[in-house]
């Protein structure tokens, strides 16, 4: 990751629209490699990391969790096919086309709820007695 274009933590943030704790956080955890430091212990950010970092960031906007963006880096960095590529986006999407399902049920479900509610004073609560109600199986 040698660059001559280098620059600081909070230009590197500035540039990518990641806050400074979460590029922390990645380099902690490895999905940004930890760039090289200044006599003073300043790290050095070069274009190579602001470009992975919006990737990463992309990533996680589109849902990817950590796991995920791992594996994709994983693919990038391995030599890469589209069609290998186009598995894990996929597979990301079967995983979104769930939670939007189990999303609209749950929009349903409160919605009909809040709809049977008069509201007012009265200690009777349709909404609390649906939320207190066991799960079926």
């Amino acid at each position: 990751m040698v660059d001559s274009c280098n620059f600081g933590i909070g230009e590197l943030s500035r540039r990518t629209a990641v806050n400074i704790e979460t590029i922390r956080y990645y380099e902690r955890i490895g999905l940004l490699p930890s760039p090289p430091r200044t006599e003073g212990g300043h790290r050095l950010y070069s274009e190579a990391h602001r470009k992975r970092l919006v990737f990463i960031r992309r990533s996680r906007e589109l849902g990817f969790t950590i796991d995920e963006i791992h594996n994709l880096l994983g693919l990038v960095e391995g030599g890469y096919t589209c069609g290998e590529v186009q598995a894990v986006a996929l597979d990301h999407l079967k995983h979104i086309r769930r939670k939007i399902t189990d999303l609209r049920r749950m929009e349903r479900t409160l919605a009909d709820t809040a709809a049977r509610c008069a509201g007012g004073t009265s200690p009777d609560c349709p909404i609390v007695d649906v939320l207190s109600q066991e799960l079926r199986q």
